[in-house]
């Protein structure tokens, strides 16, 4: 069987490839020869799908499987996975340390003392509690989980919003995105992204998350209505905002650079060694899984 990378890797899967093969094993073949990818980022859309007939698998370096076309390999009966729960508490603890960031206003009082305007301006206006606040998670899966958790040892009140009611859990359910975000002073979106949930954070969501809501974001960018995202912030629409992604990256709308509520990271949710290592070991378990014994560790459903 002959595989076709797709995307560049990052250091850490790089590494590990170089351990057992030098990457030079993994060459653009002639389509016909292609039986599994290994995807890096890089989109396995359903042209790249219909162009390479004897496709069996396609094994995901990351959990997020959005760049993925699903439905096409859903159709053609193509394996899928990815590298779920190695990178769950990595990027709750980013979720959370955003959080903080924001409704603390960490990184603008950083870039106050900086400037230089404490001793001239003086102290810096009251910023906001983490601790007994509401916390809304659109998203209760893994990592949404492991965010209610970490934010229940604030004394957070914990709502959350998915599909359908996640049994036996013991946080308030809300019946929809926009009864959730009405209900809370942050909401945190930790959901899958794709093209079901593209833009589930619309304009009505963040309207009733409102003028004293603060929104976090370690999901994708396509989940939230980035054009109605910036409009609020900049007019007062909303407190402010923790953004991790973004719907055009590396891209971020020039008029969010100018304001001091709004925290900015360029996708680093799970951006640590650890957890960059152990995703490129999952992914190339699955990998060799599926060579010797055409069979996935991890596979998405």
């Amino acid at each position: 069987m002959t595989v076709l990378l797709v995307g560049s890797p990052e250091p850490s899967l790089a590494a590990e490839l170089s351990r057992r093969e030098p990457l030079s094993s993994y060459p653009l073949p002639d389509s016909p020869a292609v039986t599994v990818i290994l995807s890096c980022g890089g989109p396995v859309d359903a042209d790249l799908i219909a162009g390479l007939p004897n496709l069996e698998a396609i094994v995901n370096f990351g959990a997020g499987v959005d760049a993925i076309d699903l439905a096409a390999a859903r159709a053609r009966g193509i394996a899928v996975s990815n590298t779920p729960d190695v990178l769950t508490d990595t990027v709750a603890d980013t979720a959370v340390g955003l959080l903080i960031d924001t409704m603390r206003g960490l990184s603008a009082a950083d870039r106050y003392v900086r400037a230089g305007h404490w001793p001239v301006r003086g102290p810096l206006r009251y910023a906001r509690d983490v601790s007994g606040s509401r916390v809304g998670i659109l998203g209760l899966g893994r990592i949404g989980s492991a965010i209610a958790t970490r934010l229940a040892a604030f004394d957070c009140t914990i709502a959350y919003h998915n599909r359908r009611p996640v049994p036996g859990s013991p946080y308030r359910y809300a019946a929809a995105p926009a009864d959730l975000a009405g209900s809370v002073d942050v909401l945190v979106v930790a959901t899958a992204g794709g093209p079901e949930t593209a833009r589930l954070v619309d304009r009505a969501v963040l309207e009733a998350l409102g003028p004293q809501g603060f929104l976090v974001n370690i999901a994708r960018g396509g989940v939230v209505d980035e054009d109605a995202l910036v409009e609020l912030l900049t007019n007062g629409g909303l407190a402010g905002a923790g953004l991790d992604v973004f719907a055009h990256e590396p891209q971020v709308p020039a008029a969010l650079l100018a304001l001091d509520n709004v925290v900015l990271l360029p996708h680093v949710g799970s951006n640590t060694a650890r957890a960059r290592t152990a995703m490129a070991r999952l992914a190339l378990r699955n990998l060799d899984e599926w060579l010797a014994h055409r069979r996935l560790l991890t596979p998405v459903a």
